[in-house]
């Protein structure tokens, strides 16, 4: 045996002592510990908020958005797929969907787009308007934040080519944009590098088909590089700015930038 580590024997009544002491000690360590934890949660949980959100989280929230911005860029697409992996979309949320359709069957009438820019007179487009932009067509996942994806074709033109034909040179390239439908009942605040992607679209045809009011009809949004609430429905007003925007998901306690 190496004297540097003999082993220690004990009597049973000083092992049972020693035994004991070392459960108390670890008891105390583990409550102490617990308590802590639990005295952590609730502080968060009773610390102040930021739209429904306690601070601590909001932050994570933020730095997660960050994170996600410095990975957009033009170069980042997001898959496209054939014709045979469109699915059935469902048309989830009515928020600036209120209005019924007429007895024909109708949607009711679209007051046309609403365009609004630093320094710039406000301008009213119509859907012939954005469909003289060059025409794209793309197939790709939509996403949604509840967790189930379907793929779908639409037809658009590139925000980025109304960009640069509608928003006055004087305006200079702004840091955000502003969605809303009519009467802003539904809006999304887009950081400007997204709203420019190459797949950033304002649709107007689903596969292949026009349109339809429950879908958004005549205008909406598709940015395959962010969550479906951000894919805005029947929209009534852009806004250029330089301020970040309201967005309606993050005052209900979600992410602002809402990336994929």
């Amino acid at each position: 045996m190496n004297n540097r580590h003999r082993e220690i024997v004990l009597p049973d009544a000083d092992l049972k002592r020693e035994l004991q002491k070392k459960s108390r000690r670890g008891f105390l360590l583990g409550g102490i510990a617990a308590v802590g934890a639990l005295g952590a949660y609730e502080a968060v949980r009773l610390s102040h908020t930021d739209n429904d959100v306690p601070w601590p989280q909001r932050r994570v929230l933020d730095l997660n958005g960050k994170l996600w911005h410095s990975y957009v860029n033009d170069a980042h697409l997001m898959p496209t797929y054939s014709a045979s992996h469109i699915g059935y979309l469902k048309p989830n949320g009515d928020h600036g969907l209120d209005d019924e359709p007429d007895d024909q069957g109708n949607p009711p009438a679209w007051d046309g787009l609403q365009l609004e820019s630093p320094g710039a007179t406000p301008l009213t487009l119509q859907l012939s308007d954005v469909q003289s932009l060059p025409r794209h067509e793309m197939t790709t996942k939509f996403c949604c934040i509840e967790g189930w994806s379907v793929v779908q074709k639409w037809t658009g033109a590139r925000f980025s080519d109304f960009t640069r034909k509608f928003l006055p040179p004087h305006a200079g390239m702004t840091d955000y944009v502003y969605m809303a439908t009519d009467g802003e009942d539904y809006f999304v605040g887009l950081d400007m590098k997204s709203a420019v992607h190459p797949q950033t679209l304002l649709a107007w045809e689903q596969n292949d088909k026009p349109l339809v009011y429950e879908h958004g009809a005549p205008l909406r949004l598709i940015i395959p590089v962010k969550y479906g609430i951000k894919n805005i429905k029947r929209i009534g007003l852009i806004r250029y700015t330089n301020q970040r925007p309201r967005d309606f998901w993050y005052e209900q306690g979600y992410d602002w930038f809402a990336g994929l």
